[in-house]
């Protein structure tokens, strides 16, 4: 059996997202798939699992390979909370359920990757960061927030892991300029493990500022 590679997406689709936020989103993000489709060993072994967070959480995109993802339309509401925290509770939940752990022979699944990209902060705060030790204990290869916008508050993202950028606009040019460092985030993750080191990211481009 290939080992995989899981990496989950968590997408803000609350109501500030709204016009061309989420637009940009959806380019930025198609353009990551077709990025990823031209490495030969994410088309080997990366899966891919989709959750959209607003006053709703869905797992639009159950987990796929990448060979069998098709671009898609994230839509958003005119309006409405971010209940971050209950994504984050979703996506707990997926992994249990979808990581193939290790035994005997077999060596089980790679660690998993986590991306959330948020404009905002989370509207369900306690939810949140009851939350933060769940995620941890899954112990994923890498988890990276993005706080994208004038209204995005990084403090929270911060909470959760030490991997955090800090997107300046939501506009079509810097959120294409985020997904190509995550495609290279993948891509060098995936070597990373394969060789039995630590997941390093690489350095990300000057229009994104790394928190720390």
């Amino acid at each position: 059996m290939t080992r995989r590679l899981l990496a989950y997406f968590l997408l803000d689709t609350s109501g500030s997202m709204n016009g061309e936020p989420i637009q940009a989103l959806n380019n930025g993000f198609n353009g990551l798939i077709s990025m990823l489709r031209a490495d030969p060993q994410a088309m080997d072994s990366l899966h891919l699992s989709v959750i959209t967070f607003d006053r709703e959480v869905k797992n639009i995109i159950s987990l796929i390979a990448l060979q069998n993802f098709y671009p898609m339309e994230i839509t958003c509401p005119d309006s409405g909370p971010t209940h971050t925290g209950a994504a984050l509770e979703m996506v707990s939940e997926l992994v249990q359920k979808d990581l193939v752990k290790g035994s005997g022979e077999n060596k089980g699944d790679w660690q998993p990757l986590l991306f959330i990209f948020t404009d905002g902060k989370p509207s369900d705060i306690q939810k949140y960061r009851q939350m933060i030790p769940v995620l941890k204990d899954l112990e994923f290869g890498a988890i990276v927030g993005c706080a994208a916008g004038p209204k995005a508050d990084e403090q929270f993202l911060k909470e959760l892991t030490d991997h955090v950028v800090k997107l300046d606009t939501t506009d079509a040019i810097t959120l294409s300029s985020f997904f190509r460092w995550v495609s290279s985030s993948i891509t060098q993750g995936g070597q990373s493990q394969n060789t039995g080191e630590n997941i390093t990211l690489p350095p990300p481009p000057s229009e994104l500022n790394i928190i720390i």
